[in-house]
């Protein structure tokens, strides 16, 4: 595979990844919209969506091609998932408390006592929430990757884009 077909078919996983990351989150945002509009209070977060999934789509691209070892290939694929997700998880919790730290530094006269004053106040929770909404994300992308691998490459593209089987002949063949 040359150069540019190999760039192709990256920034095509890329593109497919970013879009199914940023649909996620963009609920995610929204929910949080509908919930603040409730309460009468503007929400103005909306590029995070866009930045969050390139960035979310990048990093799980690059971190699935990481083997997690020779135990965790010997298992069922089911385990291969959950400890992928809790890694991806437990990073996008690490990256949302520094995020929040940075942002609050000049506020709290530092990294070190802004990243404390986020753990303590509410803003830990928020960092819980959008953990627990990503993490969802990334369990069903895990478990779509393994799909696509049992399927091979196109497979499950083409199983959604078909119509459904008769049920009729599918009672059949079980008879």
């Amino acid at each position: 595979m040359g150069f540019k077909q190999k760039l192709k078919e990256e920034i095509k996983e890329m593109g497919i990844a970013a879009l199914f990351f940023g649909c996620w989150i963009g609920a995610l945002l929204l929910l949080k919209w509908l919930i603040l509009d409730e309460y009468h209070i503007t929400f103005q977060g909306w590029s995070v969506a866009v930045v969050g999934a390139l960035v979310l789509s990048k990093v799980v691209l690059v971190l699935k091609n990481i083997s997690l070892g020779a135990w965790v290939r010997a298992r069922p694929a089911w385990v291969d998932v959950v400890l992928r997700t809790a890694i991806y998880s437990l990073g996008v919790a690490v990256v949302l408390l520094l995020e929040r730290g940075f942002e609050g530094r000049h506020a709290h006269g530092g990294f070190g006592p802004a990243l404390q004053q986020v753990i303590r106040q509410t803003d830990f929770h928020h960092v819980l929430a959008n953990t627990l909404c990503l993490s969802g994300a990334l369990l069903v992308y895990n478990m779509l990757s393994v799909f696509q691998r049992h399927l091979g490459e196109g497979r499950m593209i083409r199983i959604f884009l078909s119509p459904l089987p008769d049920e009729s002949k599918i009672d059949q063949k079980k008879r």
